[in-house]
């Protein structure tokens, strides 16, 4: 099954498959699907594996929309021919990228890059190019000279790759009442482009955060009259929706080929390459997600623990939404079952542990004693020996990869998080509302931030003894900040689903109850908490830092996956039409109907209940799925025979025109170059 997202693309030298489709030839007709078209398997309930007289908690979550047998069943068909192709481009627009010589040039090419999630394959020659832009910008400042749009896209460009430039570059620009010069009214992509450099301010720049305002005003009552760039109009509503730098750069990538390919000064060898390198890492996360259906399958605590949310999916695509690079691919198969973990034991404390199950699970954890879980219920027992294999099976390849003992750091990581979950617990019994302050000092970890960072951080190939000492003993900045925004994020989203099954408050009622405020204006201070979050975030961006560059990215990425998760929604405990979308957009996947699931556990203690969905990839779905063309060597003799004829017939032509009809037929076709090789 072809693992491809683009149905027709007529400048394309590959082929790529289309949606569900039924061909006819001779009569005879057979079907083609597309990946990740999911129908869902119906789901039944399931049976506890405890029987007690304890009262739990129901989240009612809804099983997974993706299930095991479709998962598995998912195929891609990229071969040798794809790379060797993509290799050919590569050169081509690294020679670009060195040939020229207009600094805007430059950078609107490394803009255009990174936004097509094709910057990976240039790092050398992009911080190459941007070191000297940034030795060079003060003398050389004739190309961008009276150019809002140079200025704002250099500042951008300079700033989210490190390097310090001062917000006075803007200065020029405004009047002396602070505006933006009315001469600039017209120019909407310069105001475009200040509106995107702007959420990388720092605290105290104001100017910016004025100019932001101001540009956004101006976009907004041009394009409320005017419809006549369409191109530009589609950039400026989605900058409105979530700005770029706050976005994940997968789900950016995805989108911005499409709008792309309508610019009319598009380049072709560029788009070419955006869709083949699209189509071959997907097909990478592909084979990542099926290891992640396999492992989690026999892992087994998707059935055991039917209380918790099954979001394997959701899991996945927060790993591919963290560790960007494509060949990263043991680091983000290593961070979906962190993931999967930790949305495990959340659901633990969150909805079906009772006090004292959670006060002896904690103390377990803390003492890190395998021995010590003789004292826990089956349920807790279950988790703990997973737990506790995962962690060993990390700690082993470190130690014999690089030669530290990890298990300490990683201990202390899961004591804090399962004290953090604890201290909510209490509050949840007790019937106490913290305050703001109380509920962040303890909310960004119990968002398992730190334990997710932290893991990261091992994933870096750059583990120092002082970096794990920094954040065993204090956790830098960059971690807070980043689980700061993931916090406020999730609680935007989440408050209301919460309380309704009567969680602890969350940090919107916090600050309602503390200051006497309507929801609507807690939720605005709280957009203002994560505004400055990620100015303090921007300034770490910027600073020299102990930690790996690359580490500082994954806490950065941590937080843009979260604002996607939970932009609209609870996109994580409720995998609804919003993240379906999402997720579609991603892996080209469409789901199928699913029914609840039931308790682990048949019993009388009263349990809280999310009433989460079940996933709607599950395994049995994902292994079934077969790309029946490859196994049937009839469709391949027949596709064989029609090759030949095709070639005799382009062979045989005499009419010039004729041959550049056909040739452009097989290219639109997208059979040419890999079939026929044409020159």
């Amino acid at each position: 099954m072809a693992f491809c997202l683009f149905s027709s693309f007529p400048m394309c030298s590959f082929p790529i498959h289309s949606k569900l489709k039924t061909f006819s030839y001779n009569g005879s007709s057979f079907r083609r699907l597309t990946v990740f078209s999911a129908s869902q398997s119906d789901v039944t309930n399931k049976t506890s594996i405890e029987d007690d007289s304890k009262i739990r908690r129901s989240a009612n979550y809804h099983r997974p929309i993706w299930d095991y047998d479709y998962v598995q069943s998912l195929r891609d068909d990229f071969d040798e021919s794809y790379n060797e192709q993509a290799s050919k481009l590569q050169e081509e627009v690294r020679m670009m990228l060195g040939n020229m010589v207009d600094s805007l040039e430059k950078l609107e090419l490394i803009d255009t890059l990174q936004r097509l999630g094709l910057s990976y394959h240039f790092e050398a020659e992009i911080n190459k190019t941007l070191k000297n832009i940034s030795i060079d910008r003060i003398g050389t400042v004739a190309w961008k000279k009276d150019n809002l749009y140079a200025t704002a896209l250099e500042f951008r460009l300079l700033r989210q790759h490190g390097y310090k430039v001062d917000q006075d570059v803007f200065t020029c620009f405004m009047d002396d009442v602070g505006n933006i010069k009315s001469s600039l009214n017209q120019d909407f992509k310069g105001l475009l482009n200040l509106y995107e450099a702007s959420y990388l301010l720092l605290e105290g720049e104001t100017m910016l955060e004025n100019a932001r305002e101001l540009a956004a005003k101006l976009l907004k009552q041009y394009f409320k009259e005017n419809n006549d760039d369409q191109y530009l109009r589609m950039l400026v509503d989605h900058a409105f929706e979530l700005p770029l730098h706050w976005r994940m750069a997968r789900l950016e990538a995805r989108w911005f080929i499409n709008v792309y390919e309508k610019n009319k000064d598009k380049n072709p060898i560029i788009l070419e390459l955006a869709i083949l390198d699209y189509n071959i890492v997907q097909s990478m996360h592909l084979e990542d997600f099926r290891y992640a259906s396999t492992w989690w399958k026999e892992l087994g605590l998707g059935e055991r623990l039917s209380f918790a949310r099954d979001r394997l999916m959701s899991n996945f695509l927060w790993s591919v939404g963290m560790i960007i690079l494509p060949q990263d691919r043991k680091r983000r198969r290593n961070q979906t079952k962190l993931n999967s973990l930790l949305t495990c034991i959340d659901d633990v404390y969150d909805v079906y542990g009772t006090l004292d199950e959670l006060e002896l699970f904690t103390n377990v954890v803390e003492r890190w004693d395998i021995n010590a879980i003789e004292r826990l219920p089956n349920y807790m027992k279950i988790y703990y020996l997973a737990l506790d294999n995962f962690v060993n099976e990390m700690a082993f390849d470190i130690l014999k990869e690089q030669g530290i003992n990890v298990i300490p750091f990683l201990k202390k990581l899961w004591t804090d998080l399962c004290k953090a979950y604890l201290l909510e617990a209490k509050w949840y019994y007790t019937g106490y509302t913290p305050t703001l302050q109380e509920y962040m000092d303890n909310g960004w970890i119990s968002v398992t931030g730190p334990a997710m960072l932290g893991h990261s951080y091992l994933a870096t190939d750059h583990i120092t003894e002082e970096g794990l000492h920094n954040i065993q003993e204090y956790y830098p900045d960059i971690i807070y900040q980043a689980n700061i925004i993931v916090r406020l994020v999730n609680d935007l989203a989440t408050s209301s689903y919460e309380l309704k099954r009567g969680d602890v408050p969350k940090s919107v009622l916090c600050y309602m109850n503390e200051s006497g405020a309507s929801e609507e204006e807690a939720r605005e201070h709280m957009w203002k908490l994560i505004d400055a979050a990620w100015k303090k975030m921007n300034e770490d961006q910027m600073t020299i830092s102990p930690l790996p560059r690359k580490f500082i990215e994954m806490a950065m990425n941590h937080a843009r996956v979260s604002l996607m998760i939970y932009q609209k929604d609870d996109g994580f405990g409720i995998e609804d039409n919003e993240i379906k979308d999402k997720v579609s957009t991603v892996f080209s996947a469409s789901q199928s109907d699913v029914t609840n699931k039931t308790s682990i556990e048949d019993n009388s203690k009263i349990r809280r209940s999310a009433n989460y969905h079940r996933p709607i990839w599950d395994y049995d779905y994902v292994q079934s799925v077969r790309y029946d063309f490859v196994q049937d060597e009839s469709y391949n003799e027949r596709a064989r025979k029609l090759q030949e004829e095709v070639r005799m017939m382009l062979g045989n032509m005499v009419d010039f025109l004729v041959k550049l009809e056909l040739i452009d037929t097989l290219h639109k076709d997208l059979a040419c170059p890999i079939i026929f090789k044409l020159k």
